[in-house]
This record gives C-alpha cells, sequence and structure tokens, in this order.
C-alpha cells in the first residue's frame, strides 16, 4: 500500500520559506521537488517529507481557494521532540527566524510542548512526551 507521504503546503514566498524552515533546524531536500516554485524538506526520521510550493502552484493541485490562515486553520501539524530543552530551542529558534509562537510552552507532566505558526501562518505543535510518565486509564 502506502510507502511515503508528503505534506504539501501553500507559501507566498518560496526562497523565505525555505529559509524559516532550514533555520528552524528541518532538512533540506535536494534534487526533485526544488525549483523557484517549490522547495522539498525532511522532518525527523522517518522521511516524512515537507513540500512548500508558491500558491498558484499549490492552487494549480487543489483546484480550490487557498485558506486564509490568519482566519482560520486548515490543519495542525504535530511533530515531537526529544526532550525538554529541545522544545525549549525551537522556541527560540521559530521565533529568531520569523514565525509566530501561538501556544507558549507548556507542562503536563508526562508532555511539555509548545505550538507555533509558520511564515504562511500554518500551524504547528511541538511535543515532547515521557511514556513513562503518562497516567494510566
Amino acid at each position: 500500500m502506502t510507502k511515503d507521504i508528503w505534506l504539501n503546503l501553500p507559501v507566498k514566498n518560496v526562497a523565505n520559506s525555505k529559509a524559516f524552515f532550514t533555520e528552524i533546524g528541518f532538512s533540506h531536500q535536494p534534487g526533485p521537488g526544488n525549483s523557484d516554485h517549490s522547495a522539498s524538506f525532511k522532518i525527523g526520521s522517518k522521511d516524512f517529507i515537507l513540500m512548500l510550493f508558491d500558491e498558484p502552484t499549490f492552487q494549480g493541485f487543489t483546484h480550490h481557494p487557498i485558506t486564509d490562515t490568519a482566519t482560520s486553520a486548515e490543519v495542525l501539524i504535530s511533530i515531537d521532540a526529544e526532550s525538554r530543552e529541545e522544545v525549549d530551542q525551537l522556541v527560540d529558534k521559530v521565533f529568531e527566524a520569523g514565525g509566530t509562537v501561538f501556544g507558549k510552552p507548556f507542562d503536563q507532566g508526562w508532555m511539555y510542548g509548545f505550538g507555533f505558526a509558520d511564515l504562511d501562518g500554518h500551524r504547528w505543535n511541538v511535543l515532547y512526551m515521557d511514556m513513562s510518565q503518562m497516567p494510566t486509564p
């Protein structure tokens, strides 16, 4: 069945978004999928691919209007962190790269994380989960 998965997101400026995701630590993938209209990144260790497309190219694929992320959210993308320290470091990187922290770091004992919006308002959730501390039902 399925071998790989790609997350395709529309962006207003591919070069600016490419710089943002590079600055926060995503791994740029050279080769196919990169042009003046697109950029490719690998997220994490399981080869999850983030594809950024300028808005006209993205709209050409979807044949639908692009969500106005200033007034609505189309998705919440969650990624994990290896430690609380990594969560805190990513908060700083997002801020320095020009992103917006919409959910300040929170601590639920077994789970620690925060939420941010990238340059185009796409919402991301970063979580460190200590499963050994997770409450049992």
